[in-house]
């Protein structure tokens, strides 16, 4: 049974590597912690991050947001739904929202990290994967199998 599945996956690769196609990105994850780092977007455009090393650990901050901004599509929104009643008055514009992420080489992703929603208010659990040169950030409450995915693209 193995080998009847592995034989078309290897000529697949085979062939892929032959023509030209790249071969392994597809199965790829990130190899380095420092991967992350950059500015990412969603493909809908309806939201971008910029990544960076926070010390320990990486964290994002962020550069645009569809429902962060006001009716004019620019102005940034304050974050009025903050539990801390001394962080209500802040503008949203480069608020770090996304904290903690720290690299974990055997699982080749970045783990026990925070997502703040500056829409909700709300904190959950968050993780990012590198899958196929896209990034893909999962905000999750309790078990990360009951959870949202954003998935991203480096932004030119």
């Amino acid at each position: 049974m193995l080998k009847s599945i592995m034989g078309p996956l290897l000529a697949a690769a085979l062939t892929a590597g032959m023509i030209g196609l790249p071969v392994g990105d597809a199965f790829a994850q990130a190899s380095s912690p420092d991967q992350i780092i950059g500015v990412w977007e969603s493909e809908d455009g309806n939201i971008k991050l910029e990544m960076f090393d926070a010390g320990e650990t990486y964290a994002a901050r962020i550069i645009y947001g569809k429902l962060l901004v006001e009716a004019d599509g620019k102005t940034f929104k304050k974050d009025t739904l903050n539990p801390d009643p001394k962080l209500r008055s802040r503008s949203l514009e480069r608020a770090v929202l996304v904290t903690n992420l720290k690299w974990d080489a055997a699982d080749g992703r970045w783990e026990g990290g925070n997502f703040y929603s500056g829409a909700t208010g709300q904190t959950h659990s968050a993780r990012a994967t590198l899958v196929s040169g896209k990034l893909e950030l999962r905000a999750y409450r309790g078990t990360p199998m009951l959870g949202r995915t954003i998935v991203l693209r480096r932004a030119q």
